[in-house]
């Protein structure tokens, strides 16, 4: 039987992050939410739980997650949209930490995105979960969620 693991991942709209991660192969389950950490990260903000087995590479997780969300970048609304991924072991934060680096040195870029303790999820209202699976032509996934699994599919080609 394959390991399960778990990991918390927030950067842009919960919507987006759910429909990048559930085209991932190896991802057996994406609760969209909102998670929070510890002070002065306790506020809850929209993130999704990604469950995968360990056949997945880490490395191309979080590098799908860098590459589809504004990594580099603050902007106004980062309460809403932390970028973060979160942990819930301390062997998970260091795995995830010699990721960063890897991939910071790999991509030449500077990620804001930050490594915080896992505290707490609150799913989404039903009616918005699983939201590209449900409405693929709705104008938001056109025109948001689209570009995001296109990137998606660039990514694990070149894997």
């Amino acid at each position: 039987m394959k390991n399960r693991y778990k990991i918390g991942l927030g950067g842009g709209c919960h919507w987006c992050t759910e429909a990048v991660f559930q085209a991932v192969t190896g991802v057996s389950l994406v609760e969209q939410g909102y998670i929070s950490s510890q002070a002065p990260y306790n506020t809850m903000s929209e993130a999704v739980l990604v469950h995968f087995s360990n056949d997945v590479d880490l490395e191309n997780l979080i590098d799908i997650h860098l590459q589809t969300h504004a990594s580099t970048q603050q902007h106004s609304r980062r309460k809403d949209y932390r970028s973060a991924i979160y942990y819930f072991d301390p062997e998970m934060k260091s795995s995830v930490e010699a990721v960063m680096i890897s991939l910071s040195r790999k991509r030449n870029k500077n990620f804001i995105t930050q490594i915080l303790p896992f505290h707490a999820f609150k799913p989404s209202r039903a009616s918005i979960q699983n939201y590209y699976k449900t409405r693929p032509e709705a104008p938001f996934c056109t025109r948001y969620i689209e570009p995001k699994l296109k990137k998606v599919k660039e990514i694990l080609k070149n894997d």
